[in-house]
């Protein structure tokens, strides 16, 4: 075989190959785990004899179906950030369905006069790690933000 037969032939072979890498990644990349979207969240603050609250809602989708989410709030000042590792010991959300492959999740928790009083004023986030019912997980560190006032 002549050597630009040969060349011609390893260049198609690589082309090819290169073609269908292309396509397992794009597949694999489609199911790279949960998406969370419309996150936010609502911090009301206790006063006159009454609790505070704080309730943070998201919609997770993951083609599998949504196993659940777990919700973490913390201060911005506080370093280092939450990790993936760190959210097993999170808070989980009621998560309802919304869909074949959504739910709609909501956490809520009670501020008391004396957890308000305990915690850092001024900036603080949100973060999530959404897992599906096939193993995948989404970890964000800052779903959403809100504001502590003192």
């Amino acid at each position: 075989m002549p050597k630009r037969a040969v060349t011609i032939s390893a260049l198609a072979g690589v082309a090819l190959l290169a073609g269908a890498g292309a396509y397992a990644f794009a597949g694999e990349a489609r199911s790279t785990g949960p998406e969370v979207t419309h996150a936010s969240v609502a911090y009301v603050a206790p006063g006159a004899g009454q609790d505070g609250s704080l309730t943070f809602t998201a919609e997770v989708a993951d083609d599998s179906g949504v196993r659940g989410l777990k919700v973490l709030a913390w201060p911005t000042s506080m370093a280092p950030a939450p990790n993936a590792e760190e959210m097993a010991h999170a808070e989980p959300a009621a998560c309802e369905p919304a869909g074949a492959e959504t739910a709609r999740c909501t956490y809520t928790v009670k501020v008391t006069a004396a957890d308000a009083a305990e915690s850092p004023k001024g900036a603080w986030n949100v973060a999530v790690l959404a897992s599906a019912k096939d193993g995948g997980r989404a970890f964000a560190p800052k779903a959403a933000d809100f504001t502590v006032e003192g």
